[in-house]
């Protein structure tokens, strides 16, 4: 019975979440929408390649020593804080690819020590949920006790990860935009009206990603939870 209460409490925690937060279920559409549309993306075609954007705004937080890759395979741009790396997802025909460049770049001055706990931690916390769900398949040890220790690390990781990308999302605008105003000054092809068009976008992706991404990753721990919980039912 005690695990058919936390199935149904963490339900209402994802619910009260979503409402908290003003997550509406199209919100990754009007992201992708913004993103792609044609006429923002003329704007950010005149800036250079990600890999220029990107040694750039690391020259500017003077931090030259990080690797860069451009990966066209992959939907996802990173930084690998293990590794000191930079990899660039295939973002070459979206204008937010400037802001992505510059939230990857900030991850990579933040602080080392809470950047390497995060990888780490991480890792351990994906680890523990496996071995958490072969325990409670066969009925080995306190299914009660894996659940709480699960939330317990679940509040670090959450936690950690929120900071790091709360802080790097919520300053990229402003890295963006000095990199765009001093590649206007060098290049003349970008108006001042045209950075400010970008800029306003940028914060109007924030207003939605930023809420959306602390949803995303306590919505994902907490039916890790359920999960759990499910497999004792069965």
């Amino acid at each position: 019975m005690e695990y058919i209460v936390i199935i149904i409490i963490n339900v209402i925690a994802i619910i009260l979440l979503k409402i908290g937060l003003n997550i509406h279920f199209n919100d990754v559409q009007k992201i992708k929408e913004i993103g792609y549309d044609k006429e923002l993306n003329k704007i950010g075609n005149k800036f250079p390649t990600n890999i220029e954007i990107c040694k750039n705004i690391l020259e500017k937080l003077n931090n030259k020593d990080v690797k860069i890759e451009e990966d066209k395979d992959s939907k996802t741009s990173l930084y690998i804080a293990i590794s000191n790396k930079i990899i660039i997802a295939d973002i070459q025909d979206t204008f937010t690819r400037i802001q992505t460049i510059a939230h990857e770049c900030l991850h990579s001055v933040q602080n080392r020590k809470i950047l390497l706990f995060n990888f780490i931690f991480s890792n351990v916390f994906l680890l523990y949920f496996i071995v958490a769900i072969f325990l409670i398949l066969f009925d080995i040890g306190n299914s009660m006790i894996f659940i709480q220790t699960f939330f317990i690390l679940g509040i670090i990781y959450c936690t950690v990860r929120m900071y790091l990308e709360n802080e790097a999302m919520s300053k990229a605008i402003y890295v963006a935009k000095e990199y765009m105003k001093d590649y206007q000054q060098d290049s003349k092809n970008v108006t001042d009206e045209e950075i400010e068009i970008l800029v306003n976008k940028f914060a109007e992706l924030n207003k939605i990603g930023i809420p959306l991404t602390n949803f995303q990753l306590i919505t994902v721990t907490i039916i890790k939870a359920m999960i759990l919980a499910v497999l004792v039912l069965i």
